[in-house]
């Protein structure tokens, strides 16, 4: 039998993790919200995309992130915590790559749901409430409970 003979070569401890955004990147980085939420992580990094910035920025104003920043083509945002937790903790994908989802104006008058929804309009991303108030409909792209 042949005799086994130990790998002598030192492997790098630190590894580059690379993350593909995939199909769906709204949706994906809606997801890591959701998971980092769960495991207490305060911070989420994303690669930088116009859509994924302006959901960000509709999450801040309804208070469910404290903060965003952009560095080197990504997207760096804060959760917000309330008594040690997180406020966002509950998020419905509703679109997805498949299945558009859209909403009228006349259809969110007729929603007595307490979540929000996250809706993509011709006047940029907004929250439910702020399409409301504009009279706009558009693409439904999560619902935040």
């Amino acid at each position: 039998m042949p005799r086994k003979t130990k790998n002598t070569k030192k492997q790098s401890k630190t590894e580059t993790v690379r993350v593909a955004a995939g199909n769906y990147p709204v949706g994906d980085f809606l997801v890591r919200l959701k998971n980092a939420g769960l495991a207490r992580m305060k911070t989420v990094e994303m690669p930088h995309t116009k859509l994924i910035k302006a959901v960000a920025k509709t999450l801040v104003a309804e208070g469910y992130l404290a903060d965003i920043s952009e560095k080197r083509g990504k997207v760096s945002v804060t959760l917000t915590y309330r008594r040690k937790e997180p406020i966002l903790t509950e998020i419905k994908l509703v679109s997805k790559p498949g299945l558009r989802v859209y909403i009228k104006a006349s259809e969110l008058e007729k929603r007595k749901d307490p979540s929000i929804l996250l809706i993509s309009t011709p006047s940029g991303v907004m929250s439910s409430k702020d399409a409301l108030k504009k009279r706009l409909g558009g693409e439904v792209i999560a619902e935040v409970l």
